[in-house]
């Protein structure tokens, strides 16, 4: 594991051209109501038969509630022998994220809201 990374640093991060891959460690009900806009989901139960996912990638983010369990799973991934990129745990976790986020709900409304009907009409 190569640390934390603060949540200013990896809005910063998420602006650039080479922009870390986010790897969001909760269930995945938690993942589907909110997460970081453009992660991907692994459970940290499944992320030693599902490592490979992330084996091509140069820096990963890992992400959970607090930035506890994604220190775990930092190290988890820096183990993997097929792995040589840069591993970072945010460290305020996602309830202290305040960067933009996707929810299934925001996604449901874009993709059902059309010229003519407001997201908020009762028909």
């Amino acid at each position: 594991m190569d640390g934390e990374i603060s949540g200013p640093d990896l809005e910063d991060e998420l602006e650039d051209e080479d922009e870390p891959l986010i790897v969001d460690i909760r269930n995945p009900q938690q993942f589907e109501r909110e997460r970081i806009e453009g992660s991907i989901n692994i459970p940290l139960g499944q992320l030693p038969q599902q490592v490979d996912r992330v084996s091509d990638a140069d820096h990963v983010v890992t992400v959970c509630p607090h930035g506890q369990a994604s220190v775990r799973a930092a190290r988890l991934i820096t183990s993997f022998e097929g792995f040589d990129g840069t591993v970072e745990s945010l460290e305020c976790g996602l309830t202290g994220w305040e960067g933009p986020t996707e929810t299934a709900d925001r996604r449901q409304t874009t993709e059902s809201t059309d010229e003519t009907q407001s997201p908020d009409a009762p028909f």
